[in-house]
């Protein structure tokens, strides 16, 4: 006869599964360091990817298309031929398996830059030049006119890097030794061993790793189409 079992003892088996998996290494830490490095790599590439999609949207200067189109070229270059670079110089200045390490290469998106520019060309010149006419600078009004009414662009950049740095699994694994400085995506290994992978328990624990990217599309899903839509990439 086939086993039966009643729904509480499902639910208690369930969530035995959850408590093993999270006892099964420092996912404490893990969320800790995930967190961290997807908010702080988010913030710095928002920060970076105005500034640089403003100059390239409004200001005047030599050879500004010709290095836009330099810039767009690097997006035809795969991630994993920028490994070994990176993993070079990030040794040479002694930043393996620190935050240095997980942060610092990610900051900057092409992408990031690209979105933002087109979403600052829809912005009309007539505001520039008002703001220039009172008295403004470039960095104020890049910052009191310019992000605000680009609100839902930033907010897709933002979210398309929280997701990656979150889902980051190479460069975390290549450049961190300690569990203590590793990430979700990496600590999922710890059900994978020369004996066997713990189906039960890796699926737990990715229960629980996935959850908070799925809360955060699901809140923030209308700006993330409206910024698709605003900055000229609908199909």
């Amino acid at each position: 006869m086939k086993a039966q079992f009643t729904p509480s003892q499902i639910f208690a088996n369930v969530f035995q599964n959850y408590v093993d998996a999270w006892n099964a290494a420092p996912f404490s830490k893990y969320y800790i360091n995930t967190v961290f490095m997807a908010t702080s790599t988010t913030i710095f590439e928002i920060i970076i990817s105005a500034m640089a999609a403003f100059a390239f949207a409004k200001l005047e200067f030599w050879g500004k298309n010709i290095l836009f189109t330099l810039f767009l070229a690097t997006m035809m270059v795969p991630g994993e031929v920028m490994l070994v670079p990176n993993f070079i110089t990030i040794s040479k200045f002694r930043w393996l398996d620190t935050y240095y390490a997980l942060i610092i290469p990610w900051i900057v998106s092409v992408f990031a830059i690209f979105l933002l520019r087109q979403q600052f060309l829809t912005i009309p010149n007539d505001l520039w030049d008002a703001a220039k006419i009172d008295g403004s600078s470039s960095w104020r009004f890049l910052w009191t006119v310019m992000v605000p009414l680009s609100k839902p662009a930033l907010i897709t950049g933002a979210l398309l890097k929280f997701v990656g740095s979150w889902n980051a699994f190479l460069w975390v694994l290549i450049v961190t030794k300690s569990p203590e400085m590793r990430t979700l995506a990496v600590g999922l290994q710890t059900f994978t061993t020369e004996s066997g992978t713990l189906y039960n328990l890796l699926m737990a624990a990715s229960t629980f790793s996935v959850i908070p990217i799925i809360l955060l599309f699901i809140f923030m899903q209308k700006y993330f189409v409206a910024g698709i839509a605003r900055s000229g990439l609908k199909g």
